[in-house]
């Protein structure tokens, strides 16, 4: 039985096209990003999508809603963002509680950084608890890793759920896979080989590994690239130039290491081949890079899923 949710910085839809697959119907979405926003309409024009500041946003007319969902800016909490927590202005973390507050749903996830689980934000994150305990709410913070869920990238990043006290009790954290997520050369053979690349085949075998973690950077970096220094270093050593991002699959007698599309950075984080992307390529790279991996939202989707539906059932009386 789907269930209804809100999807606040919903980017180009990674987390919500994850809880779509677990059951989840999104009844809105919140963007400040008018490439992301485009992105959203293009392959899910049903979806209600407002477009503009998280700030001016209102959930008071959406009580009832099952699920509070989003992946918050992670800049705050990021070291190349200097890790300034609540004292950075793009820190979102508190409208997402005031949104709670309106709406009241029976489940929030909400998703960021690794950095969050530094000590440096160890008051912080126990505060959002409390907020969230007097709320009625049961929260726990995980760290979970993209490659657990077939995601071809390492990719840690931390989501927190919060449960009301009567759905909690049935809540679980997804449990990895047991197979392993396909190797950067597994995942992208076919998007290498497109243009009848001669090397294609060689460079299967030396993209023998999964891919570090995309950067999808921010409107005041540069062009596309796939990170800093020791994460183009990283890519190298599976043979991949991380120097940029490619308009097209290597030719027939192309020579050297490929750069990736934004169509292959796109199937690194696991968005299925029909998800299209608006905006010229460094917008598109962007939403991509900063996108939430749509597996692991819909293994997390799928237990909160489970909880919300076994706390529905009515109870069996003792005799």
């Amino acid at each position: 039985m789907g269930l209804s949710s809100i999807e606040i910085c919903a980017g180009a839809g990674g987390q919500a096209l994850g809880l779509e697959q677990a059951g989840f119907d999104h009844v809105s979405l919140v963007e400040l990003d008018a490439a992301a926003c485009k992105t959203l309409r293009i392959n899910r024009n049903h979806w209600h999508i407002t477009e503009g500041d998280l700030h001016h946003y209102s959930a008071e007319k959406l009580k009832g809603v099952e699920l509070l969902a989003g992946g918050v800016p992670c800049p705050p909490f990021s070291k190349a963002g200097r890790q300034l927590g609540s004292e950075d202005e793009r820190d979102l973390f508190p409208e997402a509680i005031r949104l709670v507050s309106e709406c009241k749903p029976q489940a929030v996830m909400l998703e960021n950084v690794r950095g969050l689980l530094d000590s440096v934000f160890d008051e912080y994150r126990a505060k959002i608890i409390s907020d969230l305990k007097k709320l009625g709410y049961v929260a726990e913070w995980r760290l979970l890793n993209a490659s657990d869920f077939g995601v071809p990238q390492l990719r840690p990043r931390v989501v927190f759920v919060a449960l009301k006290k009567s759905a909690a009790e049935y809540f679980n954290w997804p449990s990895a896979l047991v197979s392993p997520p396909p190797t950067v050369g597994e995942a992208l053979f076919d998007l290498m080989a497109a243009n009848d690349w001669r090397g294609a085949i060689q460079w299967r075998e030396r993209a023998c590994d999964i891919a570090p973690t995309l950067v999808g950077g921010s409107k005041k970096h540069g062009g596309p690239d796939l990170g800093p220094t020791r994460a183009k270093k990283a890519w190298a050593s599976i043979g991949v130039d991380g120097m940029g991002i490619a308009d097209a699959a290597p030719g027939k007698d192309f020579f050297g290491m490929p750069r990736l599309t934004v169509r292959m950075a796109a199937r690194i984080q696991g968005f299925p081949d029909h998800w299209q992307f608006a905006g010229k390529k460094t917008a598109a790279y962007r939403q991509v890079g900063n996108a939430f991996p749509p597996p692991v939202a819909r293994a997390v989707g799928a237990q909160i899923l489970m909880a919300l539906n076994a706390a529905a059932k009515p109870k069996l009386k003792r005799a």
